[in-house]
């Protein structure tokens, strides 16, 4: 039986690194804090949640991507996994840190 590769899970959290409350996207799964940009490891597949490391995640550079905008690239401090993830600075609703994305594309944090 083939796994769902992305479950929509839209739904509020508290930062881990931040501890700002951060609101639903509100169209597809947020996957990592607006303000900060710092993620945990819990996805295997987009919003499933099942991913037992559950690690935080450090935003470690981030690369423009003509079709994506930014795509953030995160490492897990726990387990040492890396996930590349897209931005929602375009979002209506807390949008991603912009100059955080930056200072990320140019490698300077």
């Amino acid at each position: 039986m083939e796994q769902k590769r992305f479950t929509k899970n839209d739904s509020g959290f508290v930062c881990a690194h931040c501890n700002k409350e951060v609101e639903p996207l509100g169209y597809t799964s947020r996957n990592h804090c607006p303000f900060c940009l710092w993620s945990l490891h819990v996805d295997v597949f987009p919003g499933d949640r099942a991913n037992t490391c559950g690690g935080p995640m450090e935003p470690i550079r981030v690369e423009p991507d003509p079709k994506k905008g930014f795509v953030i690239y995160h490492r897990c401090t726990k387990c040492g996994e890396i996930h590349r993830n897209r931005a929602a600075h375009e979002a209506k609703n807390q949008p991603d840190n912009r100059s955080l994305l930056i200072r990320l594309t140019a490698g300077k944090l």
